[in-house]
């Protein structure tokens, strides 16, 4: 696939599966950021000599971009650029005016961005906040949007990639109702724009780092939005005139800088740029690449699905999927994924109240794929899954290869002494703690000149978090005679 190639600084065997944090840049991309640099490095909107020239048309042609991207007028909507997702929700809510609003409203299923800043915006204005749940689809029901309302939603779970389907009718009730929605596009646009198409939200936050550009925040807005504005976060860049003790903002002067009304300072000309070039990546990639993708994703979720003891969150096929594998912390085995050079996600992804509060849920782990990856990384993830959820590593020269997964100080210290002292024959291989005294071993040698059991017995309760080892048995190199753990 050619587009595939615009992936080729990626070595043999790495399977990079973090997307939802932040998408591999194709080459094209990576160009454009260098030939910035290089070739008209420049401080935008500020000098007149030719390079700086080149930054304002290319810049200017980049907010064109995102908004044909979403398929959205120039007429009513502007694109302003910022750090990232986070950083934009909170700019339009630390300065909206909450005296026209009676209330926040938010779901449980939101990335911190949105679920934080909404906390810390009903606590200035003395707000209710609403937390809604969402429908296993990602809908939201109306019925429970309330009146003069700040919504703030996700457009796409960055934890099973459920999208909100029914925005439209989501954006109509709150703007029928006399309230506003600012929609958190971060995990949307690189591979579910379809739900942001035409979708007459207040504001549209979106992370560019995850849309194959560089690390880079935007912000889509609607004009008539800006009467909610007081803005108090200003700097170089939004004024064209300044008194002693006033000053004039550029936004309000020339209704074609409206934009600078959240753009403070020097902004990341090079990143900008990258942007567009990204977005005409993306508009130009053959249907072939968007039906590998579907097929990668589809294959995953599928063998993800019929895992025994995998348990997955997704209800359906999505290019973000999380899991958790029973009897294994998601953390080790993210580590034992990383061995094999498979990068993915393990934790709560920044969405703590819904996995940990509401459901309940041990940490995760995270496969979420991108443009970049390929048929055969799909392979290699279910071989290494079935080979580390099996408890076994390779058969490379001879004797089998166990991971024992284990917890407390106790039982690696008698370990560690089994492996002094067996050090001929028995080899382990250790890692630095890792949350609640966690750590993990395996034998790493080829062949076991001399067979030898072990048996340990614990005290500590399995209730508090630990495990017993009972019996540990090692065998020789033969092939027919593996080797046994039995953990508690």
């Amino acid at each position: 696939m050619k587009f595939m190639n615009d992936f080729d600084y990626l070595k043999s065997g790495e399977v990079y599966l973090d997307a939802a944090c932040q998408s591999l840049r194709p080459r094209p991309v990576l160009n454009a950021l260098s030939e910035y640099y290089e070739k008209f490095n420049s401080c935008g909107e500020r000098v007149k000599y030719p390079w700086g020239i080149e930054t304002d048309t290319r810049v200017e042609a980049a907010r064109e971009k995102v908004l044909k991207f979403l398929k959205l007028s120039k007429r009513d909507y502007f694109v302003s650029f910022t750090l990232n997702t986070t950083y934009g929700i909170n700019l339009l809510l630390s300065q909206l005016d909450g005296k026209k609003f009676d209330c926040v409203v938010t779901s449980d299923i939101e990335h911190n961005s949105p679920f934080l800043s909404t906390i810390a915006f009903a606590k200035k204005w003395g707000f209710e906040r609403k937390v809604i749940s969402r429908n296993e689809d990602g809908s939201v029901p109306l019925e429970e949007i309330p009146e003069r309302a700040v919504v703030v939603l996700n457009a796409a779970s960055n934890i099973d990639g459920r999208k909100l389907l029914d925005i439209k009718d989501v954006v109509k009730k709150v703007h029928k109702t006399g309230g506003v929605i600012i929609i958190d596009a971060a995990q949307a646009m690189a591979h579910s724009s379809e739900v942001l198409h035409k979708t007459e939200a207040d504001a549209i936050c979106f992370s560019a780092h995850k849309l194959y550009a560089p690390s880079l925040g935007g912000m889509v807005v609607r004009k008539d939005f800006l009467k909610y504005i007081e803005t108090t976060f200003i700097g170089g860049g939004m004024v064209d005139d300044v008194e002693k003790e006033s000053y004039l903002l550029s936004s309000e002067k020339n209704p074609d800088h409206l934009y600078t009304k959240f753009e403070s300072g020097l902004q990341a000309w090079g990143e900008i740029i990258a942007l567009g070039e990204a977005l005409d990546w993306l508009e130009k990639l053959p249907k072939k690449d968007h039906k590998n993708l579907e097929e990668n994703f589809t294959e995953l979720f599928d063998f993800l699905s019929s895992g025994e003891k995998v348990q997955l969150l997704n209800r359906e096929p999505n290019p973000t999927m999380s899991f958790f594998v029973e009897e294994i912390d998601s953390h080790l085995l993210g580590e034992a994924l990383g061995s094999e050079k498979i990068m993915a996600r393990t934790g709560y992804f920044c969405a703590h109240y819904y996995l940990d509060k509401v459901r309940h849920l041990p940490p995760l782990v995270r496969f979420s794929l991108g443009y970049h990856n390929r048929p055969e990384d799909i392979e290699k993830v279910k071989k290494v899954m079935e080979k580390i959820v099996n408890g076994e590593g390779s058969k490379e020269g001879g004797a089998r290869r166990k991971i024992l997964y284990f917890r407390s100080h106790q039982y690696v210290d008698r370990l560690r002494n089994l492996r002094d002292s067996c050090a001929d024959n028995f080899l382990w291989r250790e890692t630095a703690p890792i949350r609640d005294d966690y750590f993990w071993g395996g034998r790493d040698s080829d062949r076991l000149s001399s067979p030898f059991k072990l048996h340990l017995e614990g005290e500590k309760s399995r209730e508090k978090g630990n495990c017993k080892i009972l019996h540990l048995e090692c065998s020789n190199g033969d092939r027919n005679k593996t080797t046994s753990y039995d953990v508690l």
